[in-house]
């Protein structure tokens, strides 16, 4: 997908499969989670992040890829592991500011 990303392009998208090029496993995206101001003074659109999860026993690398949705487009992000609380899972998050 071209141009600017915006949490509109995800919320379509919640709880679907994010399937990552050259790489396991695939994420369902459990959250949009939506800033209440933009990144920076004069910006006409608001920071969010994403938050994914899967499986605790293949955890996807830090990086940059390219994820196709189930059904959907595709959508270029860096995308990280982040603290995980529960045992059966493993949470990640990509920030857009």
């Amino acid at each position: 997908m071209a141009g600017r990303l915006t949490h509109e392009a995800f919320e379509p998208h919640l709880k679907k499969l994010f399937r990552f090029k050259g790489a396991r496993p695939a994420l369902r995206l459990e959250q949009v989670e939506v800033k209440d101001h933009a990144p920076l003074p004069g910006l006409d659109y608001n920071a969010f992040s994403l938050i994914f999860s899967g499986p605790r026993d293949a955890v996807l690398p830090e990086g940059l890829y390219t994820a196709e949705v189930e059904g959907g487009p595709s959508f270029e992000f860096y995308i990280m592991p982040i603290h995980t609380v529960a045992r059966e899972r493993q949470d990640y998050q990509a920030v857009f500011n």
